[in-house]
Protein backbone atom coordinates (compact mmCIF):
# COMPACT_ATOMS: atom_id res chain seq x y z
CA UNK A 1 0.00 0.00 0.00
CA UNK A 2 1.40 3.41 -0.99
CA UNK A 3 2.38 5.84 1.72
CA UNK A 4 0.86 8.70 -0.21
CA UNK A 5 -2.02 10.64 1.21
CA UNK A 6 -5.19 10.08 -0.79
CA UNK A 7 -7.95 12.64 -1.25
CA UNK A 8 -11.14 11.76 -3.10
CA UNK A 9 -12.91 14.64 -4.86
CA UNK A 10 -16.52 14.07 -5.86
CA UNK A 11 -19.20 15.89 -7.79
CA UNK A 12 -22.58 15.11 -9.32
CA UNK A 13 -23.72 14.60 -12.87
CA UNK A 14 -26.57 16.43 -14.60
CA UNK A 15 -30.13 16.28 -13.36
CA UNK A 16 -33.45 17.88 -14.34
CA UNK A 17 -32.99 21.63 -14.03
CA UNK A 18 -29.18 21.41 -14.27
CA UNK A 19 -28.19 19.81 -17.58
CA UNK A 20 -24.60 21.02 -17.05
CA UNK A 21 -23.65 20.47 -13.44
CA UNK A 22 -20.74 22.83 -12.59
CA UNK A 23 -19.35 20.44 -9.99
CA UNK A 24 -17.97 18.31 -12.83
CA UNK A 25 -15.57 20.91 -14.31
CA UNK A 26 -14.63 22.04 -10.79
CA UNK A 27 -13.62 18.53 -9.71
CA UNK A 28 -11.73 18.03 -12.99
CA UNK A 29 -9.78 21.28 -12.53
CA UNK A 30 -8.92 20.56 -8.89
CA UNK A 31 -7.71 17.05 -9.71
CA UNK A 32 -5.15 18.48 -12.16
CA UNK A 33 -3.58 20.94 -9.72
CA UNK A 34 0.15 20.56 -9.27
CA UNK A 35 1.43 22.37 -6.20
CA UNK A 36 4.27 21.72 -3.73
CA UNK A 37 1.58 21.34 -1.05
CA UNK A 38 0.29 18.33 -2.95
CA UNK A 39 3.61 16.47 -3.10
CA UNK A 40 2.97 12.98 -1.84
CA UNK A 41 -0.78 13.39 -2.39
CA UNK A 42 -2.93 11.36 -4.77
CA UNK A 43 -6.04 13.19 -5.97
CA UNK A 44 -8.78 10.85 -7.14
CA UNK A 45 -12.17 11.81 -8.55
CA UNK A 46 -15.66 10.39 -8.84
CA UNK A 47 -18.86 11.81 -10.31
CA UNK A 48 -22.09 10.42 -8.87
CA UNK A 49 -25.27 10.11 -10.89
CA UNK A 50 -28.02 12.04 -9.12
CA UNK A 51 -29.81 8.99 -7.75
CA UNK A 52 -30.09 7.48 -4.30
CA UNK A 53 -29.31 4.02 -5.64
CA UNK A 54 -26.09 5.24 -7.25
CA UNK A 55 -24.89 6.82 -4.02
CA UNK A 56 -25.67 3.66 -2.05
CA UNK A 57 -23.87 1.46 -4.56
CA UNK A 58 -21.00 3.62 -5.74
CA UNK A 59 -19.86 5.30 -2.53
CA UNK A 60 -18.82 2.04 -0.83
CA UNK A 61 -17.24 0.86 -4.09
CA UNK A 62 -15.12 3.96 -4.65
CA UNK A 63 -14.10 4.16 -0.99
CA UNK A 64 -12.99 0.54 -1.06
CA UNK A 65 -11.04 1.11 -4.27
CA UNK A 66 -9.36 4.43 -3.43
CA UNK A 67 -9.17 4.10 0.37
CA UNK A 68 -8.97 7.88 0.78
CA UNK A 69 -7.72 9.67 3.86
CA UNK A 70 -10.10 12.53 3.12
CA UNK A 71 -13.28 12.99 1.11
CA UNK A 72 -14.09 16.43 -0.33
CA UNK A 73 -17.52 16.50 -1.97
CA UNK A 74 -19.19 19.18 -4.09
CA UNK A 75 -22.82 19.68 -4.99
CA UNK A 76 -24.93 22.32 -6.71
CA UNK A 77 -27.20 24.73 -4.82
CA UNK A 78 -28.76 26.55 -7.76
CA UNK A 79 -30.79 28.96 -5.63
CA UNK A 80 -27.82 30.13 -3.55
CA UNK A 81 -25.46 32.83 -4.83
CA UNK A 82 -22.58 32.04 -2.47
CA UNK A 83 -20.42 29.10 -1.42
CA UNK A 84 -21.87 26.98 1.41
CA UNK A 85 -19.65 24.86 3.64
CA UNK A 86 -21.99 22.32 5.17
CA UNK A 87 -21.39 21.60 8.85
CA UNK A 88 -23.77 18.68 9.25
CA UNK A 89 -26.02 16.19 7.48
CA UNK A 90 -29.69 16.17 8.42
CA UNK A 91 -31.61 12.95 8.94
CA UNK A 92 -34.05 13.98 6.25
CA UNK A 93 -34.89 13.01 2.70
CA UNK A 94 -37.55 14.55 0.52
CA UNK A 95 -40.53 12.51 -0.56
CA UNK A 96 -41.65 15.27 -2.93
CA UNK A 97 -38.98 15.36 -5.62
CA UNK A 98 -37.78 12.31 -7.53
CA UNK A 99 -34.13 11.76 -8.31
CA UNK A 100 -32.71 11.69 -11.84
CA UNK A 101 -33.97 8.10 -12.24
CA UNK A 102 -37.48 9.28 -11.28
CA UNK A 103 -37.30 7.40 -7.96
CA UNK A 104 -38.77 8.87 -4.80
CA UNK A 105 -37.99 8.11 -1.19
CA UNK A 106 -40.81 6.36 0.60
CA UNK A 107 -39.88 7.83 3.98
CA UNK A 108 -38.82 11.22 5.23
CA UNK A 109 -35.79 10.09 7.21
CA UNK A 110 -32.55 8.39 6.17
CA UNK A 111 -32.15 6.42 9.41
CA UNK A 112 -34.56 5.56 12.21
CA UNK A 113 -34.31 7.47 15.48
CA UNK A 114 -31.13 9.35 14.57
CA UNK A 115 -30.14 12.98 15.03
CA UNK A 116 -28.22 15.10 12.55
CA UNK A 117 -24.54 14.17 12.21
CA UNK A 118 -21.71 16.70 12.24
CA UNK A 119 -18.80 16.79 9.81
CA UNK A 120 -16.39 18.09 12.44
CA UNK A 121 -14.34 21.15 13.41
CA UNK A 122 -12.34 21.08 10.17
CA UNK A 123 -15.30 22.71 8.41
CA UNK A 124 -14.48 26.00 10.17
CA UNK A 125 -10.95 25.85 8.75
CA UNK A 126 -12.34 25.18 5.28
CA UNK A 127 -14.60 28.20 5.61
CA UNK A 128 -11.69 30.42 6.62
CA UNK A 129 -9.53 29.11 3.77
CA UNK A 130 -12.26 29.81 1.22
CA UNK A 131 -12.95 33.32 2.55
CA UNK A 132 -9.27 34.24 2.36
CA UNK A 133 -9.50 33.90 -1.44
CA UNK A 134 -12.11 36.69 -1.48
CA UNK A 135 -15.07 34.50 -2.33
CA UNK A 136 -18.42 34.83 -0.56
CA UNK A 137 -18.44 31.70 1.59
CA UNK A 138 -20.71 30.93 4.52
CA UNK A 139 -21.25 28.08 6.97
CA UNK A 140 -24.48 26.14 6.56
CA UNK A 141 -26.40 23.88 8.94
CA UNK A 142 -28.91 22.76 6.32
CA UNK A 143 -27.75 20.71 3.33
CA UNK A 144 -31.35 20.27 2.21
CA UNK A 145 -33.17 16.97 1.86
CA UNK A 146 -32.05 15.83 -1.56
CA UNK A 147 -29.00 13.99 -2.90
CA UNK A 148 -26.39 16.38 -1.48
CA UNK A 149 -27.63 15.87 2.06
CA UNK A 150 -28.05 12.14 1.42
CA UNK A 151 -24.45 11.76 0.21
CA UNK A 152 -23.27 13.83 3.18
CA UNK A 153 -25.05 11.48 5.57
CA UNK A 154 -23.59 8.37 3.95
CA UNK A 155 -20.12 9.92 3.92
CA UNK A 156 -20.23 10.72 7.65
CA UNK A 157 -21.43 7.19 8.27
CA UNK A 158 -18.33 5.96 6.45
CA UNK A 159 -16.06 8.19 8.54
CA UNK A 160 -17.67 6.89 11.73
CA UNK A 161 -17.25 3.30 10.52
CA UNK A 162 -13.48 3.67 10.11
CA UNK A 163 -13.33 4.82 6.49
CA UNK A 164 -11.89 8.23 5.55
CA UNK A 165 -10.63 10.24 8.51
CA UNK A 166 -12.31 13.40 7.24
CA UNK A 167 -15.23 14.30 5.00
CA UNK A 168 -16.64 17.64 3.91
CA UNK A 169 -19.41 18.80 1.61
CA UNK A 170 -19.38 22.09 -0.26
CA UNK A 171 -22.42 23.52 -2.02
CA UNK A 172 -21.55 25.70 -5.00
CA UNK A 173 -23.82 28.15 -6.85
CA UNK A 174 -24.58 28.35 -10.53
CA UNK A 175 -21.61 29.92 -12.25
CA UNK A 176 -21.22 32.97 -14.43
CA UNK A 177 -21.40 31.95 -18.08
CA UNK A 178 -18.37 31.55 -20.34
CA UNK A 179 -15.94 32.06 -17.46
CA UNK A 180 -16.26 35.84 -17.89
CA UNK A 181 -14.92 38.11 -15.20
CA UNK A 182 -17.48 38.97 -12.55
CA UNK A 183 -18.33 42.65 -12.36
CA UNK A 184 -18.46 44.23 -8.95
CA UNK A 185 -21.88 43.58 -7.48
CA UNK A 186 -22.70 40.83 -9.98
CA UNK A 187 -24.35 37.88 -8.23
CA UNK A 188 -22.64 34.89 -9.81
CA UNK A 189 -19.26 33.42 -8.99
CA UNK A 190 -17.00 32.43 -11.88
CA UNK A 191 -15.36 29.05 -12.34
CA UNK A 192 -11.93 30.61 -11.84
CA UNK A 193 -12.97 32.09 -8.50
CA UNK A 194 -14.43 28.75 -7.52
CA UNK A 195 -11.24 26.90 -8.47
CA UNK A 196 -9.21 29.30 -6.33
CA UNK A 197 -11.49 28.70 -3.34
CA UNK A 198 -11.55 24.97 -4.06
CA UNK A 199 -7.76 24.86 -4.12
CA UNK A 200 -7.58 26.64 -0.76
CA UNK A 201 -10.08 24.22 0.79
CA UNK A 202 -8.29 21.25 -0.74
CA UNK A 203 -5.00 22.42 0.76
CA UNK A 204 -6.69 22.70 4.15
CA UNK A 205 -8.12 19.19 3.80
CA UNK A 206 -4.65 17.89 2.99
CA UNK A 207 -3.20 19.60 6.05
CA UNK A 208 -5.96 18.27 8.27
CA UNK A 209 -5.66 14.76 6.84
CA UNK A 210 -1.91 14.76 7.41
CA UNK A 211 -2.50 15.79 11.00
CA UNK A 212 -5.06 13.00 11.44
CA UNK A 213 -2.70 10.45 9.92
CA UNK A 214 0.15 11.54 12.20
CA UNK A 215 -2.11 11.31 15.22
Amino acid sequence: MSGKLRVLLTGFGPFPGAPHNPTQPLVARLSKLRRPAFDGVELETHIFPVTYAAVDRQLPEVLAKVRPDALLMFGLAARTSYLRIETRARNAVTMLWPDAANSRSRKGAIAANADAMMFGPHTARLLRAARLTGIDARASRDAGAYLCNYLSWRAIESVNAGGPKLAAFIHIPLLARSGASRRKGAPRITLEELVDAGEAMLMEMVRSARHERAA
